[in-house]
């Protein structure tokens, strides 16, 4: 099974293969995804690096994390499981919290 990496701070213009290629380096990628806006098709800025060992991740989180990448300095840790979305938006309901 593989290590799922975030990497925050990515330069906007990064493409997929040039983030691959950063971390290549430090063993194998299974995969690298950038994370794009879905309406603009625009990088968010961020994205993420499965590879595919637990020791390989580990050494590109500590050799990559803190450095700089075309500019930005990358935030680069183990990815935390994405957290389930509710379907609604925020707010007060009716009549709730003034009595």
């Amino acid at each position: 099974m593989g290590s799922k990496i975030y990497v925050g701070g990515v330069p906007y213009s990064t493409t997929e293969q040039q983030l691959s290629d950063l971390f290549a380096v430090h063993g194998a990628v299974t995969s690298a995804r950038i994370i794009t806006d879905k309406f603009t098709g625009q990088s968010r800025g961020f994205g993420f690096v499965e590879m595919s060992g637990d020791s390989e991740a580990q050494a590109a989180i500590n050799a990559l994390n803190g450095t700089q990448f075309g500019g930005r300095t990358l935030t680069v840790n183990e990815a935390r499981p994405q957290e389930p979305r509710s379907g609604g938006g925020g707010g007060r309901g009716m009549g709730e919290g003034r009595h």
